[in-house]
């Protein structure tokens, strides 16, 4: 019954509700054991929000559990995504980019960026490696900037990721929920922070990203982590971001090409098309049990295969 929750005690929920509008019952119960408080239990507290009409019938329906997969240590893999951009009252439109660490819900990126073209992705992240170093993997979906389309995955981006010793990974086309750590920060991102929000302009958009991100990352509760904060399971990186990019080698079972400005290679009296994401760059052809057919490496990924025999390359699935 109500009166079986002290009044200060259930003050002090509705308090802290006032301060988090989105954070429903398991959240505000993390919340006030660290700030000291002996906190009823979540399902105590989801009763006083709905007696005081703070939680709609829908919204309990979307905070059902569904499954995940979870990296064992921070680092090993980040999910990057731009959010969906949503337009400026001084005119023009910010595009959200999101880089969340898998393992622990750490947000490593929080830009307000002007458009989605990678120099602004690349601005973004290398701000992030000098402060948290270099992850081993990083977790995007198929479109620009992070690929032109399934069949051809890599941009000129993914290969500076490559040649950083990261990476780059694809989800499924049209299984968002790969990228489902990704995707439930943004929603989250939305709610608390852009939902009902006019911004003025860019910088508008960055002072609340960035006033945000230490809460989310510290202080707020998140339930697909056993309900501690994001902080109390993250360290920074071992790898550090080099100051210049290494060289490109290759072992010496690989045949060297310069990848042309059209994005071929030649090999013998043939052209053979690899990619345009690899301009300028040296590739590595090391053979494989079957005459013709070559393994295509960049640094030390390999990217596809080529088959001399019919001209013909392709990627790995």
């Amino acid at each position: 019954s109500p009166a079986a929750t002290p009044a200060d005690l259930e003050a002090a929920v509705l308090r802290v509700r006032s301060e988090h509008p989105t954070w429903g019952g398991r959240k505000i119960h993390h919340a006030l054991r660290l700030r000291g408080v002996v906190a009823p239990q979540p399902s105590t507290i989801t009763g006083i929000l709905h007696r005081h009409g703070l939680i709609a019938a829908e919204e309990s329906e979307k905070r059902r559990p569904y499954q995940r997969f979870e990296k064992a240590a921070p680092n090993e893999l980040w999910q990057m995504d731009f959010k969906g951009h949503f337009a400026l009252a001084g005119g023009g439109r910010c595009h959200p980019l999101t880089v969340v660490d898998d393992h622990s819900r750490y947000g490593v990126v929080l830009a307000a960026c002007a458009d989605e073209r990678r120099s602004s992705v690349v601005a973004a992240l290398t701000s992030a490696f000098r402060r948290y170093g270099l992850p081993d993997r990083m977790l995007m979906d198929n479109g620009p900037p992070w690929g032109k389309d399934f069949a051809h995955r890599h941009t000129k981006l993914t290969a500076w990721l490559m040649r950083l010793g990261i990476e780059p990974i694809h989800g499924r086309p049209f299984h968002p929920q790969t990228q489902g750590k990704n995707e439930r920060f943004n929603g989250t991102l939305k709610r608390e922070v852009i939902a009902g929000v006019a911004f003025a302009d860019l910088a508008a958009v960055q002072r609340r990203f960035d006033a945000w991100l230490p809460l989310y990352n510290h202080e707020r509760p998140h339930q697909g982590i056993g309900d501690v904060v994001p902080a109390c399971r993250y360290r920074k990186a071992e790898r550090s971001l080099p100051e210049r990019l290494p060289a490109i080698v290759y072992d010496a079972d690989c045949l060297v090409r310069r990848v042309s400005e059209g994005g071929c290679i030649s090999l013998g009296n043939r052209r053979l098309f690899i990619s345009f994401a690899f301009v300028g760059h040296p590739v590595g052809l090391r053979p494989t049990a079957c005459d013709g057919v070559f393994e295509v490496m960049f640094c030390s990924y390999r990217i596809g295969t080529v088959d001399v025999r019919v001209n013909t390359h392709q990627a790995p699935p």
